[in-house]
């Protein structure tokens, strides 16, 4: 099997770093040991880790040359592409020492995970493993980090571990396990300013938590934090510091008397500290967190907990207890729960005993690279440079992850923030010195190259990175080429803001210019003031931070808060089952009447004519999710032995609330309705049928989507409703009209072969083995449903599928377009709606042939010829057009004044309803004609509430400094409207024809009073 070589290290027992780099050779002494002593050294995989015994001699160690208490050395290793074959190298040997060999090269295989000691208890992936199995052997359910992208509509990010459990703490979904343990994925802008600035901020970053759900309280949760801490995590008790809130005299005594830790290393703090809040109102309550003291010889005296240079947060214990009603007071939830989030990289900067998150094994070996590709070394680096390497690695990390949950560069939402982020590390990485790839390609991109160490760190936060890597690093080349020629022109832009400020008396680039430079065209203030003073122009900072300011506070608004509140909604449900779906096997059921809500409030009776929302204990009826609208039908109740129904409810909507009670909304048609009859539940059976020919049909187009353009294509949102289908993807640029029909080829071959469709239930963790996808936007249980078409399709889904893909009957594409950055939408029909669509296209064609006269086959022939008579038409009256303003322009000469020393002609007029292009070939006719030097000045009102202007000048006048472009745009202003061009030639436009006359008396003033202070002579 063919060899590939990777970068490696090895970690000495004696801490002596032993470095490994593609393509070099050993040198010296070691050279020479290495040749005269050889021994066999054996490379195996275990667990997703590659380690290699290596023994070295103690003399050749010494050997070594120190650097900075590390040895180095360079040696070529062959890493089998696949990681589980056994491979072999050859060192010296003697009196051995013991070296641990781990794969660190960005483009290993996904398998391998890159860390600074991936067998060391301290790493990153270790300790992440460590909580995650402290708080499983306490009974915690181990669960997935959620998407960056929330379900929430009040959250633009997934910004807290909590957030995935929000509804269980609202009480809006059951809980399915007592406690939880997880490591979520986190993203927050609130604080890019500080990113790479100080040790631990980020927008990227990882929180482990452990949660309760109205299992264990405060005690539990403060003891298991401190046996992890000191006991799993080894941490000495004597460098931890406890905050409570100063209210909390619970907590301290925990602390205190049963923790043992002692008075003086507690410290009671403010609600704005210590007290948790979701939002103006909802649940609430106090907090402690656990500092560590990186300098405990300073005492305990006026400590500061804020003081960073000594002390970092890395724990938050949420004791969720109240609920803070409307008028601010508190009261006691029914359900106490625990909420707790401790930052990954923190504890690696403690455990791995570095200065600060950035030199963990979680983010280093991206800085590593980035340095490389810069030519430079980060332990020589000053302090600049470093912090310009932190944020390349932090950014590259978030951009990653978001790109692949989904969020695509746009200039909206979040898919701003992945294009903020990727032009900062673009802009940043041509700070420090990276061109091009940073291999040597002056014209390629280096942020893919990153990304491959990013993805090859990713496989235990969350592997599905690896599986969209193509795509991510797709993206991202694009996204940077595409920045590389914006950031030209913001250089271009600093040049003209520039010499702008160069013309006032005392030069200076105002704030708000300062500002769009940097938030648009990622240019540091810092840079744009350099730049300036060398210029002799100073920039307004007081402005600029102003427009910062306005920045933050707009992003903590939307980024930084997650909301819960309880209201209306629990009131009405309390004491409401979950709805029974019987809809995959039934479309009509007896139900019982649960509920009813009128305008948002409970009622018991409703009657003709109200609009409602009816609660049943059990339904046929499909309530919207996964893409796929909610049924329509009739709830209805027969009246005593007539067989005529009592009661009609015409429902039109069905959607999910408070976990999984379906809220059937309709309008009562006939009769009344209570809480607590019996009534039938019966489901439009045409309406379901085009719901599932849709919804199956989706699944066959995700499939051939990925056939024919990749497997890395993926879902971005979908529609499945009883006229179409919309299917939202992530894909960089249109299908051409051969992929389409490719697209539609495939789904109809599958729907003819007429494969029966599987559907099964099973765990989650079997489905992805089984190579199910997931559906976009959906939350999933232990247990899932799996929908299948053998061979073609795989997919969790809970929607309603035909049983036979036959019954699709046939498919096809009504719509392809872009609908963001890297987002495509199609929309086809099925079904049905199908066979609607085919016959009235065909009905058009018809009538089309009936116009043209001529055959279906014929027809394109035919339009192209009656277009080429068009153009043809066309042409010949922009001539006579054209022909009849010479004519007319011909008379206007002999109004030309002439002004000045020089003999200048001018002509100012009003050509009335003439078109623009006739008007410029008047105004070159005239410019022609009466010879240098001339000016001409032309305008006229083509339509209606439409200007047009023309100025032509002649060279004699542009040296003159009236250049044509300049004067038109200020006479144009006058029009209500605006233009330019050239010096020698420009146009213009206006919406204000009532102005034009008043616009051209102008117009000849300031051009005669410009071409000469001396009267103008009428010839």
């Amino acid at each position: 099997m063919r060899k590939q070589l990777s970068k490696v290290k090895l970690i000495c027992g004696e801490n002596k770093l032993v470095k490994l780099s593609r393509g070099e050779r050993i040198s010296g002494e070691w050279r020479k040991t290495s040749i005269k002593q050889r021994e066999r050294v054996m490379v195996m995989e275990s667990a997703s880790l590659l380690s290699v015994s290596v023994s070295v001699s103690a003399a050749s160690l010494s050997r070594l040359k120190p650097l900075g208490g590390r040895s180095c050395i360079n040696i070529n290793v062959g890493l089998a592409t696949s990681t589980k074959q056994l491979r072999s190298s050859y060192f010296p040997t003697n009196k051995s020492s013991s070296f641990t060999i781990r794969n660190s090269s960005p483009s290993a295989s996904a398998q391998t995970q890159t860390s600074t000691s991936n067998d060391s208890p301290v790493s990153g992936n270790a300790i992440r493993r460590r909580f995650l199995n402290f708080f499983a052997s306490r009974g915690h359910t181990i669960l997935p980090s959620s998407s960056l992208v929330p379900d929430d509509p009040t959250v633009f990010l997934t910004i807290a571990g909590m957030l995935q459990f929000k509804p269980i703490f609202l009480g809006k979904e059951p809980r399915n396990v007592p406690c939880a343990t997880t490591s979520q994925k986190c993203m927050r802008t609130n604080d890019i300013e500080n990113v790479g600035r100080t040790a631990r901020h980020h927008t990227f970053f990882e929180m482990l938590g452990n949660f309760s759900f109205g299992d264990y309280f405060k005690k539990d949760a403060i003891l298991w934090a401190w046996e992890l801490t000191t006991k799993e995590f080894g941490l000495p008790p004597e460098k931890l510091w406890i905050s409570v809130f100063q209210d909390d005299d619970e907590a301290f005594s925990i602390w205190h008397n049963e923790v043992g830790v002692p008075e003086e290393r507690i410290k009671r703090m403010g609600e704005e500290d210590n007290f948790w809040n979701s939002g103006a109102t909802g649940p609430c309550g106090p907090c402690s967190e656990i500092y560590y003291d990186f300098h405990p010889e300073r005492g305990s005296s006026d400590t500061d907990l804020g003081d960073d240079s000594r002390f970092i947060e890395f724990y938050n214990l949420v004791f969720m207890q109240y609920n803070k009603k409307d008028d601010g007071s508190l009261e006691p939830l029914k359900q106490k729960n625990i909420d707790t989030g401790m930052g990954l990289e923190r504890m690696a900067q403690i455990l791995q005993n570095v200065p600060n998150n950035y030199e963990t094994d979680l983010i280093f070996p991206i800085i590593e690279r980035a340095a490389h590709m810069a030519s430079i070394s980060y332990a020589e680096a000053d302090d600049a440079t470093k912090t310009n390497l932190k944020v390349i690695g932090d950014h590259m990390r978030a951009v990653v992850y978001l790109i692949s949950d989904g969020v695509m560069p746009s200039n909206i939402g979040r898919g701003y923030v992945v294009r903020r982020l990727i032009r900062r590390v673009v802009r940043t990485g041509r700070l420090i010195g990276i061109t091009g790839d940073g291999q040597g390609n002056p014209d390629g991109a280096f942020t893919p190259v990153l990304a491959e160490t990013v993805v090859s760190l990713s496989v235990e936060i969350d592997p599905d990175v690896f599986m969209r890597k193509t795509a991510i690093v797709e993206e991202l080349k694009r996204e940077e080429l595409r920045f590389v020629q914006t950031l030209e022109r913001g250089e271009k832009l600093l040049d003209q803001f520039l010499a702008d400020a160069l013309t006032q008396e005392k030069p200076c680039l105002s704030g708000k210019d300062a500002f769009l430079l940097y938030d648009t065209y990622g240019f540091p203030v810092e840079i744009t003031a350099e730049i300036a003073g060398e210029m002799g122009v100073t920039v307004d900072m007081k402005e600029f931070e102003v427009e910062m300011e306005n920045q933050r506070k707009q992003s903590q608004a939307a980024h930084n808060v997650v909301k819960l509140s309880v209201g209306n909604d629990m009131e009405i449900a309390e004491g409401i089952p979950d709805t029974e779906f019987l809809g995959y096997d039934s479309l009509s059921a007896r139900a019982v009447v649960k509920g009813i809500v009128v305008n948002g409030d409970p009622v018991q009776h409703v009657s003709e004519g109200s609009e409602v929302e009816v609660l049943l204990d059990r339904t046929p009826f499909y309530a919207e999710s996964g893409g796929q609208v909610g049924d329509n039908g009739l709830l209805y109740s027969l009246g005593d032995g007539n067989g005529k129904p009592q009661t009609i409810v015409e429902i039109k909507d069905v959607q999910k609330s408070l976990g999984n009670i379906f809220v059937h909304k309709g309008m009562v048609k006939e009769g009344s309705l209570e809480v607590g009859r019996e009534i039938d539940a019966a489901v439009d059976a045409k309406l379901r049928q085009r719901a599932k020919v849709h919804h199956t049909a989706t699944h066959l187009l995700q499939s051939a989507l990925k056939a024919v353009t990749g497997p890395e294509t993926s879902q971005a949102g979908s529609l499945v409703s009883f006229d179409r289908l919309r299917f939202d993807f992530n894909f960089h640029r249109p299908l051409t009209e051969d992929e389409i029909t490719e697209i539609e080829a495939l789904v109809n071959h599958w729907i003819g072969e007429a494969a029966d469709l599987a559907t099964k239930v099973m765990a989650l963790a079997d489905a992805k083995k089984a190579g199910a996808i997931a559906m976009f936007g959906e939350k999933y249980g232990e247990q899932v449903r799996v929908v299948e078409v053998p061979g073609v399709s795989m997919e969790l889904c809970g929607g309603t599928h035909v049983s036979n893909t036959s019954e699709i009957r046939g498919f096809k594409i009504i719509s392809e377009q872009g609908i963001a950055s890297g987002i495509r939408r199609i929309e086809a029909v099925a079904g049905d709606a199908f066979i609607e669509y085919i016959t009235s296209r065909d009905s058009y064609m018809r009538q089309l042939c009936t116009m043209l006269k001529v055959k279906a086959e014929h027809v394109n022939a035919r339009v192209e010829s009656v277009l080429e008579e068009l153009r043809a038409t066309r042409n010949e009256v922009s001539s006579l057009k054209s022909k009849i303003a010479v004519l007319r322009a011909s008379s206007v000469a002999s109004k030309a004044i002439v002004v000045g020393p020089n003999n200048i002609r001018v002509v100012v007029e009003n050509m009335d309803d003439t078109d623009p292009d006739a008007l410029r070939t008047a105004a070159e006719f005239l410019t022609e004609s009466l010879q240098d030097p001339v000016a001409v000045i032309l305008g006229s009102v083509p339509d209606e509430g439409k200007v047009s202007l023309i100025a032509s000048f002649s060279p004699g006048v542009v040296k003159m400094g009236i250049q044509a472009g300049r004067f038109i745009g200020n006479i144009a202003k006058l029009c209500g409207g605006g233009g330019g061009g050239k010096p020698n030639f420009a146009q213009a436009g206006g919406r204000k024809p009532e102005n034009l006359g008043m616009a051209l008396e102008r117009a000849k003033e300031e051009l005669v009073a410009a071409l000469s202070p001396a009267d103008a002579v009428q010839r």
